[in-house]
């Protein structure tokens, strides 16, 4: 397994609340057709609610999001997120939701009620989404959240669950022959 990092250091795109990940996160007919080439996706992140988000985004930034976002079990939207080096925290996410972006390996800290009040648009962060240390480098700021428990880590490091399944097949093998 490489080496994964566990610290991103970006610029801050701020959501509020209800953010649905059909017409939210990534057009609806990307959902809807089941989309999952990274590379078809990236340029339609967030383009309904922010237009050219794809094209301002660098590795490293972080998306932080108010309650309830990415409404809805679709993975599309994080397939893009986790292609373009992003990751998230917000205030609250649906359990679908929640396991739709850890499945798909994207690093995510939730829930994080208040996260709104921490930074603005813009705000150069760095966040440790293995420790929860949360830092707003524009305010001069640092916070402690809950940091991603280790299964979910290991999960997200090896790239989802697609490859957390590929390793645990190769070092495990067939369960039927058990």
């Amino acid at each position: 397994m490489s080496k994964f990092e566990w610290v991103l250091r970006g610029r801050c795109h701020k959501f509020g609340d209800d953010v649905p990940h059909a017409g939210g996160i990534v057009p609806a007919h990307f959902v809807t057709a089941r989309e999952t080439d990274p590379e078809v996706l990236k340029p339609h992140l967030f383009e309904e609610i922010r237009s050219g988000f794809s094209t301002r985004c660098r590795p490293g930034d972080i998306v932080v999001a108010g309650k309830r976002f990415g409404m809805g079990p679709k993975v599309p939207g994080y397939i893009a997120m986790r292609a373009l080096g992003l990751g998230l925290v917000c205030e609250s996410m649906p359990v679908q939701a929640y396991r739709a972006a850890l499945g798909e390996g994207l690093p995510v800290l939730a829930p994080n009620p208040g996260i709104l009040d921490l930074c603005e648009d813009g705000d150069l962060l760095e966040v440790d989404f293995a420790t929860g240390l949360f830092v707003n480098q524009t305010r001069g700021t640092s916070f402690g959240l809950a940091p991603m428990p280790a299964i979910l880590r290991d999960l997200v490091a090896r790239g989802g669950t697609a490859g957390w399944l590929s390793h645990w097949w190769q070092h495990e093998g067939d369960p039927a022959s058990a």
